[in-house]
């Protein structure tokens, strides 16, 4: 029995070790079509140069729409098909306009750009500044020293965390609610000081958003250097007053589509694993890294699947969403439409972090499920990733969760991403193209991974 056993178990090692050594050998086919042969980066210049920033509503989000369903087209996909949404359609206009006045009456022009969904000015609004470093101040402040004034959000992203993402959500908050706070105080106007650790001219926009039960007033951020200066001459009494004009408004919703395709399963064709990034940008710059890279690398998964010739056991389901930027109803459309049509998702992967360097995966999925997932880790050390933790996955796919589906995240190296993140600088050219096609090579990996052994949940795993 003992030698019976041992044979067993020498066999199991065997065919372990066999199906590693496959797996490594396919893995390394993989980067190599993508490197030499994906055309990621192509679509990519397409993307950005062909048709541009895509603001939800946009007739350039229109444009983008019927762009991704052509590219799929191309890549000769199995299914190709629409999901009607209705969306926000923020318009910024042509005036945007911040500037201040010194003691000695001279105009000192500002950086800066309207915050997404922000209402107008109806002209130049004047007003004192105030400034807000946390909420507690505000509080402090109350409406005593703010009621008709305009208040400056000059909260800087923390320099002291590794990760930028957490720099950034950890003070994102006033970009986003600063507005509907600040006017329960009686303020007249927001400005809020860039999200990105980089000092300079550029200013950043990004949504925000107001409570149906307070009054809307303007918002517009501005770049750090100007914050910077702006606070500066604060604290020395140097700002006699400051000007705002902006003429953004809201026109009603409209209709758009998230863009999805597919290639059929041939053994558990009712099992999905989906890829995605959202097709919608804001207006400003060219979307590249935001998320024009995890769109084109979501496609290049299913195209090397194609080109490659590997039959894929479950379907393969690339969506491009529409709306992340200012409403997520892509998303969450798309997930009503999984739930009202009962379909099975096995695994979700969403690329919104910008095209760097791929650095591993954050595994938002029970204990079972990641645990799992890092045994294939081994696989990947050869390529430089090495996160396989738990965390965030991403806004598209965030409405999918259930406590069964494993949801993933691409996790590029995030030092530079907010340097360009809901700028003028988000364009093709600050996107490299080797850095975007090791992203597609790790996603299009993980997937193969997935698809070959299955994963678990509720279920037991179909192999």
């Amino acid at each position: 029995m003992i030698k019976y056993l041992l044979k067993i178990n020498l066999i199991l090692l065997s065919t372990q070790l066999i199906a590693q050594i496959n797996d490594s050998t396919q893995l390394r086919a993989i980067y190599t079509y993508n490197l030499t042969q994906g055309n990621c980066y192509e679509n990519l210049r397409s993307l950005c140069k062909d048709v541009g920033n895509r603001l939800s509503g946009s007739h350039s989000a229109q444009k983008a729409v019927e762009w991704a369903a052509l590219l799929m087209e191309k890549t000769k996909l199995d299914t190709i098909y629409f999901q009607r949404i209705m969306v926000p359609h923020w318009v910024r206009g042509k005036t945007e306009l911040v500037s201040w006045k010194n003691k000695k009456d001279s105009i000192v022009n500002v950086n800066c750009t309207a915050l997404g969904g922000s209402i107008g000015t109806n002209g130049v609004l004047k007003g004192d500044l105030i400034e807000i470093n946390n909420w507690n101040q505000l509080e402090e402040y109350g409406e005593k020293l703010i009621k008709g004034k305009i208040v400056f959000f000059n909260r800087p992203m923390n320099p002291t965390y590794i990760s930028t993402g957490m720099a950034y959500g950890n003070c994102v908050d006033q970009r986003h609610n600063g507005a509907s706070r600040a006017v329960e105080y009686g303020a007249i106007a927001v400005i809020v000081r860039s999200m990105t650790l980089k000092f300079d001219k550029n200013p950043h926009t990004g949504s925000m958003s107001y409570t149906d039960s307070t009054k809307k007033i303007p918002a517009v951020a501005i770049s750090t250097k100007d914050a910077h200066d702006l606070s500066e001459a604060l604290k020395i009494n140097n700002v006699k007053s400051l000007s705002l004009e902006l003429s953004c408004k809201q026109l009603p919703d409209t209709v758009s589509y998230n863009v999805i395709g597919e290639i059929k399963g041939s053994k558990f064709p009712e099992e999905i694993i989906l890829v995605g990034g959202h097709l919608d940008s804001w207006d400003i710059g060219e979307g590249a890294h935001d998320d024009g890279a995890g769109v084109v690398q979501s496609l290049q998964v299913l195209e090397t699947f194609k080109k490659m010739n590997i039959k894929p056991k479950r379907t393969l389901r690339c969506v491009m969403y529409m709306n992340e930027e200012n409403g997520n109803r892509g998303g969450e459309h798309y997930a009503n439409m999984v739930r009202n049509n009962s379909e099975k998702h096995l695994f979700a992967l969403e690329s919104d972090r910008g095209g760097f360097s791929p650095r591993g995966f954050s595994i938002d999925g029970n204990k079972l499920q990641l645990e799992y997932l890092q045994t294939f880790k081994n696989l990947f050390e050869p390529y430089q990733l090495h996160i396989f933790s738990k965390g965030y996955s991403g806004v598209d796919i965030g409405p999918l969760k259930d406590g069964k589906l494993c949801l993933v995240g691409l996790v590029p190296d995030s030092q530079r991403y907010f340097d360009y993140h809901h700028s003028k600088e988000d364009v093709f050219e600050n996107v490299h193209k080797r850095e975007l096609e090791l992203g597609a090579s790790a996603i299009t990996s993980i997937v193969y991974l997935v698809d070959k052994y299955g994963l678990p949940s509720s279920e037991s795993i179909k192999k």
